[in-house]
């Protein structure tokens, strides 16, 4: 599967916080390359999360997530979000510039190509991942510069 090249997009959700005086909500982060549009009527994507993974924990949970597609130029965002046995995002989030979806509470990235807003419809255990099926809340192209980062034989690439 490494030969089929794919988009990369940062999935993120927030965290509630457990208690109202405790401590505040996590933002959490995490690189993806199976990503994919599933219906347009209505507006459903697909996302595979590794099973027991924190967002696969947090989506089993939190029903409402973000997507930003990301660009060419965003290859430091894919790499520090796919980090394995990092302790917290707040600190990967700290300098990318983001805005919080109005919809989901994601945080969604500034530069990149599309972000979209969803509300998880359905999850469907396929061996050591689970496929989230999500309904899109809010679709946006805030940026149109540049290409789209892609996946390809272990690395991250350009088209062209």
């Amino acid at each position: 599967m490494t030969r089929l090249a794919a988009g990369v997009v940062l999935v993120t959700a927030h965290e509630p916080a457990l208690a109202a005086d405790g401590p505040r909500g996590e933002d959490v982060g995490m690189t993806a390359t199976a990503f994919m549009s599933v219906s347009l009527d209505p507006p459903l994507v697909l996302v595979g999360l590794r099973e027991g993974s924190r967002m696969d924990d947090l989506l089993d949970e939190q029903p409402l997530w973000g997507v930003s597609v990301l660009a060419e130029s965003q290859r430091h965002i894919a790499g520090r979000f796919s980090m394995k046995g990092r302790i917290s995002d707040r600190l990967l989030f700290e300098d990318i510039p983001y805005v919080r979806g109005e919809a989901s509470g994601a945080l969604l990235v500034g530069g990149a190509l599309a972000t979209l807003e969803c509300a998880t419809e359905q999850r469907i255990t396929a061996g050591d991942h689970t496929l989230v099926i999500g309904r899109v809340l809010t679709a946006r192209v805030p940026s149109a510069d540049g290409g789209p980062l892609t996946y390809f034989k272990g690395r991250y690439r350009q088209l062209g």
